[in-house]
């Protein structure tokens, strides 16, 4: 069984956390039923959000009877002090406890840090002095404000998304915080359903002994996968890094990891599934990419007004539109029998 340590701040657990923001999809009878066969099977790192709607409501009622067994990370999407307390507050009665393991800005587009006029460094502090926090950390998605995040000195863990696609710059981000003694939360290990042999991203994952990857879990199939690596860790063999390396040769690059942040689009396009569909029918081959109601969806890639609003919010810098075009043009070619999703 590996275990692992999140930098400063002494929180040591198994090997695999729970992300839960796909819970929020499912009912709360299926929600509470997967968190606790997750508690049961070992899982003690659960990672959730304020803006993952009533997730942490199903946490709270799944784990309450467990809280000092546990760790629970949550976040706030937070501008100012107000909406952070507030924020703070709803999460502390959804989760039905009385302080936060490790607290986060989520999806930062900037290192808070004290005496900078916004106040919500402070209010981390504060928080954090009353008892009602026990780390402070922070989520991006944009390399540059990871690595400041870091250099800061300020936060107890930074949340990343890895995996084994990641550049070189990323993994090297990985090494940094294990400089630095910052915790290393791992999201994004599948990168948004790209990956889907769960023994080659644990494989991957394994080899870096300061990250704790938290994975998305909807469903109890997926879940079952996790808790059978809880005892036996997947070795990086031969087999599995000649199949890691094909995978990075046809991924490494410019494409969509669905992450959602560049929406909603002024034209209603469904940005996180269209563009990257050409992945999805050859990766996670499925009739509903080809249903009436996904090439409608698609087709709407015809209204693109270039307004270029998903390129400033892109956390990856792509050239979302131009990706959009030339998975359009690829989906019309499946549709016409012109190209293969084997």
């Amino acid at each position: 069984m590996r275990t692992l340590t999140l930098g400063s701040t002494g929180i040591t657990v198994k090997q695999n956390g729970f992300g839960a923001l796909p819970i929020q999809r499912d009912s709360k009878e299926v929600a509470i039923r997967l968190l606790r066969k997750a508690y049961a099977g070992g899982f003690r790192f659960f990672d959730t959000a304020r803006a993952y709607s009533d997730s942490e409501e199903k946490m709270g009622e799944a784990l309450s009877d467990v809280r000092s067994s546990i760790y629970i990370a949550t976040k706030t999407m937070a501008k100012n002090p107000e909406d952070f307390w507030k924020q703070l507050h709803t999460s502390l009665t959804l989760l039905k406890t009385d302080y936060i393991d490790i607290y986060q800005f989520h999806c930062a587009d900037r290192v808070y840090s004290p005496g900078d006029g916004t106040g919500m460094y402070e209010c981390m502090l504060e928080a954090k002095a009353k008892g009602l926090i026990r780390h402070i950390g922070i989520t991006a998605h944009k390399i540059q404000i990871a690595y400041d995040a870091v250099m800061s000195g300020l936060y107890e863990t930074l949340q990343y998304p890895f995996s084994y696609l990641a550049s070189e710059r990323e993994i090297a981000l990985v090494k940094l915080c294990k400089e630095r003694n910052v915790g290393f939360i791992a999201m994004k290990g599948l990168a948004g359903g790209l990956i889907t042999n769960s023994k080659a991203a644990m494989a991957y994952m394994a080899e870096f002994d300061n990250a704790l990857p938290i994975w998305g879990i909807q469903r109890e199939t997926e879940l079952d996968e996790w808790l059978s690596y809880m005892d036996e860790t997947p070795v990086m063999d031969g087999e599995l890094k000649q199949y890691i390396e094909k995978e990075q040769s046809e991924l490494l690059g410019e494409f969509c990891r669905g992450c959602g942040y560049c929406m909603p689009c002024p034209m209603g396009i469904q940005i996180n599934q269209c563009a990257r569909m050409s992945l999805m029918l050859r990766r996670a081959p499925s009739g509903n990419w080809l249903s009436e109601k996904m090439q409608e969806e698609m087709m709407k890639i015809e209204t693109c007004i270039d307004c270029r609003q998903c390129v400033s919010k892109c956390p990856f810098s792509l050239n979302t539109p131009e990706l959009l075009r030339k998975n359009l043009e690829d989906y019309r070619n499946v549709l016409a029998g012109k190209a293969s999703v084997d």
